[in-house]
């Protein structure tokens, strides 16, 4: 069966290897969605394989469709099957087309788009459908199942639903899910070694102040009680690992800082804002509850001098090395979050610069961030052109690896600096060497950094670097340059 229509190319039929138990197998609609989607459906149509045949040919093969048998004597039966059954799949490729069509209208098409228009259309007459109605069914869904949470008071699918409404981005949601992951092996814990709270569970309205310090002190104590009661933990660890993507059998947790505690502490005031913004509860437990800042010491990062440094050392006898070596100058010289790089493909170099929607920010208020490229870093982007078989701007690796290939890197260089740190569990002072604590987010720094020495305006570069108007960030960068602050002192000589 072939099928067209003003936004499909079009849309034909195959049918699953698979037999049920009737002997019967499912067709499936295979679309073609411009030139490189290829998303298949299951019609939810069975028939029986000897009725689908090849109903003409082309240049490209057989084009296939549901064939019902000759109609006679005793078969009345099974050809009225078989009429049912293409009935039913070309109406079901009509649904497909007028979906695709109204979808279209406002955007790109994926197939996860259109899924969830099938389901969210299925009583609605195909000419009924549009856009708008889509959208009314959506909301629809969401609120009946932000109902059946609160209902059900079920703290974590709540919190689930919050999610799917804010929608943040994807590094603001990972952090959610750890404080969920923390949350729910706290819940867990408390039901198990607290006789008085025998059976515990969190919920909206019953949480208190003093469950949310109780919370924060176990944060603070995690690690150490995982190894008072280890076959707890190795429980707990398995069902809620502290990594998302953990792929070890047995994850292990480590000292949290005060800064970690109070980001997750400010995400769960985040959460219940939200409860009591839409009335989902009246219970207040921050209510007289004060968070304060977290504490960060003076940004490091690398001189230009010690960049190039970097830029211009030879790596020839370690070209792993040497790639990353240029990825990270690359990254120093636009600034970027790892995230953001790692997703960069050729397509982000636009006219001598890099454009692209930074992950933090994309769902809140995205803002295209354009940095034009200078001559090194368009010199990198050129050497490197096609040479990545998956079309991405460089030959990335993943995000650890990349870190571990930075601290290897600048030893490699010569350019172990003592720096002046925060310990990030301790609170104190330390002195490290940059080599040991190099990471992919100081490239970041190294860009914003001898920016800030030469222009400092925070807007104009916050506008390169993806910050915010007016961001807290470079709070931290007023006191990196000691040059900068002689020269401003010889002013009053």
């Amino acid at each position: 069966m072939y099928f067209k229509n003003r936004f499909m190319a079009k849309a034909d039929l195959r049918l699953s290897s698979r037999l049920d138990a009737n002997g019967k197998s499912q067709v499936i609609v295979k679309l073609t969605i411009g030139r490189s989607q290829r998303p298949c459906f299951k019609s939810g149509v069975f028939i029986r394989p000897e009725w689908f045949r090849p109903i003409r040919e082309t240049k490209r093969g057989y084009v296939y469709g549901i064939v019902p048998p000759k109609k006679g004597r005793f078969n009345l039966t099974e050809v009225q099957e078989a009429n049912g059954a293409k009935a039913k799949t070309e109406a079901y490729i009509s649904r497909l087309s007028v979906i695709c069509n109204v979808i279209e209208g406002k955007g790109n098409v994926t197939k996860g788009m259109i899924d969830e228009a099938l389901s969210l259309t299925y009583d609605m007459a195909i000419g009924e459908i549009t856009y708008e109605r889509i959208l009314e069914a959506r909301k629809a869904k969401e609120e009946e199942e932000v109902r059946k949470a609160i209902n059900d008071k079920s703290f974590f699918a709540i919190m689930e639903l919050f999610l799917q409404k804010k929608q943040f981005s994807y590094d603001q949601t990972k952090g959610y899910r750890v404080l969920m992951r923390a949350l729910a092996r706290y819940q867990s814990f408390v039901a198990i070694t607290d006789k008085e709270r025998k059976g515990y569970e969190l919920g909206i309205d019953t949480m208190t102040k003093e469950d949310i310090e109780d919370f924060c002190d176990y944060l603070r104590n995690e690690k150490a009680l995982s190894e008072e009661y280890p076959a707890i933990y190795d429980k707990l660890l398995e069902q809620y690992p502290v990594d998302v993507k953990t792929v070890r059998r047995s994850p292990q947790l480590s000292d949290r800082g005060a800064n970690t505690i109070k980001k997750l502490e400010k995400k769960l005031k985040a959460f219940f804002a939200w409860l009591l913004k839409n009335e989902y509860t009246t219970n207040n437990p921050f209510k007289n509850i004060t968070i304060e800042s977290e504490k960060y010491g003076t940004p490091y990062f690398l001189t230009l001098e010690e960049r190039n440094v970097i830029a211009d050392w030879d790596f020839s006898t370690n070209r792993h090395l040497g790639v990353q070596r240029d990825i990270f100058i690359f990254q120093c010289l636009i600034g970027c979050r790892v995230g953001d790089l790692l997703g960069m493909a050729g397509s982000n170099y636009i006219n001598g610069g890099i454009e692209y929607i930074a992950r933090k920010t994309k769902g809140e208020k995205p803002v295209t961030v354009r940095v034009p490229l200078n001559i090194r870093a368009g010199a990198l982007v050129e050497r490197y052109k096609g040479v990545d078989k998956k079309g991405r701007l460089f030959p990335f690796i993943s995000a650890q690896k990349y870190n571990e290939a930075i601290k290897e890197i600048l030893t490699a260089c010569g350019i172990t600096r003592m720096v002046t740190i925060l310990n990030p569990t301790t609170g104190e002072q330390e002195q490290r060497p940059l080599n040991e604590i190099a990471s992919s987010h100081m490239a970041r720094r190294t860009f914003i950094g001898n920016l800030y020495r030469k222009v400092q305006d925070p807007n104009l570069i916050g506008s390169l670097s993806g910050h915010a108007e007016g961001s807290r960030a470079f709070a931290r960068y007023r006191d990196i340059d000691e040059t900068m602050k002689k020269d401003t002192v010889s002013l009053i000589d």
